[in-house]
């Protein structure tokens, strides 16, 4: 039986039932295509008060629920996204332009957040502390209550999971504001996925909407937490808008991550990485590598063998042809890249390989002798754009490299391994990767950056405890002490 039969959510918001919102509908199209692939509610502000006093209550009964059981529900979660595999890759390839390698890792990877967070139901949650007086303390974690989690278009679902999951195995209610653009395959499947798997009514709710939506679902007296994954200026105005009721943030924002490849490397396994660490998913990705920092020693050679691979990659359809990158999102984010594309090169950048498109579909795209003031280096291109600079000696890479506000993930290639050390440890980064590109991830490990790349991390047991429950020192005595009043 299909997971996502259209007749059971067409144009509905999922509040523990699928029901008309208050606002219009959202037009899921296919940007390969532009074909309609269906219909999606839309919530509105009021929508959003009323599904957060709902999961309020709601989430009462579920913290007081036993971890064993939780857990059965997170483990179902799991077993019916890789029973639906599929089904659901389909729409994620066709709804969000990805490729069927790519919808195919993410509905795993989902699957494994799952598992992962029902793991995590049981955890320890707390320690003994020692006392002077007559007495056990305790530190404990307890639930935060209600979490938000906003999430984006270009890997819907495992953005969205990687909240998701573990906010509901350590007992909190979470709403879920999928990005309109991928409203299906980051909403309305894990809405589904919870709804078959026997989350109770009200546990879990999904409100597609706009700018509206998300502001409604920070200030609403009973979130206690927001989780969000998007852009740097969303989420500074997310931060700054959750700070006036004290609510927490975890900010996942942009990137525009170095790839550092000194002098004795392979150069054609680099210049592998630095492709697939740069053209993934059409560049949409915010670990993608956007510079390409490279001794200058191999320079010409890396930027030839970088650019012939960005002319052997195919783009096209992903759902229809088997192709190594699908469309751009839309025609926004196309003009977006096209732009910093063409005033790089205007302003002195060479092209090697690609500044083209076809509609949304772009070639993946070589800038070489690029400085600071190259737009598409200077800039997170979020695009299949690869910008590369030459550097002469260790000092200068890591200047380079840190010369941006950005601060998610790094990359160092190179044979000396205690070098690529001390090379990384100079460089801010929420996550580095030696001998490898900057495109990597694992279900129990943090996931974040520093700098302008956002605050707190999500993922991995100790960074999810810690972001979706509160500190609370608990004692108890055998009596009540007699006091001097």
């Amino acid at each position: 039986m299909a997971l996502l039969n259209t007749t059971d959510w067409t144009g509905r918001i999922f509040v523990g039932a699928w029901e008309k919102g208050s606002g219009q509908t959202y037009t899921a199209v296919e940007p390969a295509t532009g074909d309609t692939l269906a219909e999606v509610g839309q919530a509105g502000a009021g929508d959003v008060a009323e599904a957060a006093l709902r999961a309020a209550r709601a989430q009462r009964d579920w913290a007081a629920t036993p971890a064993i059981e939780r857990a059965a529900v997170l483990s179902k979660a799991a077993a019916l996204l890789r029973e639906h595999a599929e089904e659901i890759i389909g729409w994620v390839v066709r709804e969000s332009g990805s490729t069927r390698l790519k919808s195919g890792i993410e509905v795993q990877a989902s699957a494994t957040e799952c598992t992962e967070a029902a793991a995590l139901a049981s955890a320890p949650y707390g320690e003994l502390l020692h006392s002077p007086m007559p007495r056990i303390s305790m530190e404990r974690r307890v639930p935060v209550g209600v979490v938000s989690v906003i999430s984006p278009f270009n890997f819907p679902l495992i953005l969205s999971m990687r909240s998701v999951a573990p906010a509901l195995a350590l007992g909190n209610a979470v709403l879920l504001k999928p990005d309109p653009r991928t409203a299906v395959c980051g909403g309305v499947v894990i809405a589904r996925i919870f709804e078959e798997a026997g989350l109770p009514e009200g546990v879990l709710q999904m409100l597609p909407g706009g700018v509206e939506v998300g502001s409604a679902m920070i200030d609403a007296p009973a979130v206690r937490v927001v989780s969000f994954t998007g852009s740097t200026p969303a989420g500074r105005a997310i931060g700054a808008q959750a700070a006036k009721s004290l609510t927490r943030t975890h900010l996942e924002l942009g990137g525009n991550n170095a790839l550092i490849v000194l002098g004795d490397v392979d150069v054609e396994a680099a210049a592998s990485c630095g492709a697939f660490g740069s053209f993934s998913h059409g560049g949409q990705v915010c670990m993608a590598v956007g510079r390409h920092l490279v001794h200058e020693s191999i320079y010409e050679d890396y930027v030839s063998l970088l650019g012939a691979k960005a002319d052997a990659l195919s783009v096209g359809d992903g759902f229809r042809e088997d192709v190594a990158l699908g469309p751009i999102i839309d025609r926004k984010q196309l003009d977006h890249a096209k732009t910093l594309v063409d005033s790089s090169v205007a302003a002195g950048a060479r092209l090697v390989a690609g500044g083209t498109h076809d509609g949304l579909f772009y070639r993946p795209t070589v800038l070489a002798n690029c400085t600071s003031e190259t737009p598409a280096y200077a800039e997170e291109v979020f695009g299949p754009v690869a910008c590369v600079r030459s550097f002469t000696d260790v000092d200068e890479a890591v200047a380079l490299a840190c010369d941006s506000d950005f601060g998610l993930s790094l990359g160092v290639l190179g044979n000396d391994l205690a070098l690529a050390m001390s090379i990384a440890d100079r460089i801010p980064a929420g996550m580095v990767h030696i001998n490898d590109q900057t495109f990597n991830d694992d279900p129990n490990a943090p996931f974040g950056g520093v700098g302008s790349s956002g605050s707190s991390r999500v993922g991995g047991q100790r960074a999810n405890v810690e972001s979706f429950t509160e500190t609370q020192w608990l004692t108890l005595r055998a009596a009540a002490p007699t006091y001097p009043f």
